[in-house]
């Protein structure tokens, strides 16, 4: 029962940094940077299972791949950070995407917690039967 506290809990950070990517990316969507500077880069989490001998063991983070640097490229001349042509440089963040894996990761992250209180649950029971 302890793997079962350990996958769900590896879940759970996994879920976390998700979510803390997500709420990154929707806070700079509006990020604006000259033409000479790159865009800020989305950052997406890359999981990856956990084995142990054959088994699965949980997940865990194996790293963040970031998005596309080059952004997008807007006309906005009343801006201070636009050059010559009145052009500025947006990241290239799709809020309907975001808000998409948003629902999705808080799904994986209450799933988790779930399964962590059915397991809790569990031990309580075999406590109280330990007891007598």
């Amino acid at each position: 029962m302890f793997e079962a506290l350990g996958i769900s809990g590896s879940g759970l950070t996994v879920h976390q940094k998700w979510l803390d990517a997500i709420s990154d990316n929707i806070a700079n969507i509006n990020t604006v940077r000259p033409t000479n500077e790159a865009a800020f880069q989305a950052r997406y989490v890359v999981a990856a299972a956990l084995e142990n001998g054959g088994t699965g063991a949980g997940v865990a983070v194996a790293g963040i791949k970031l998005g596309n640097a080059e952004g997008r490229l807007v006309y906005d001349p009343e801006h201070p950070l636009a050059d010559a042509r009145g052009i500025v440089r947006l990241p290239d963040i799709d809020l309907g995407e975001q808000m998409t894996t948003m629902i999705m990761a808080q799904r994986g992250f209450q799933a988790n917690t779930a399964n962590l209180d059915r397991v809790r649950a569990s031990y309580q029971a075999a406590i109280q039967m330990g007891r007598g």
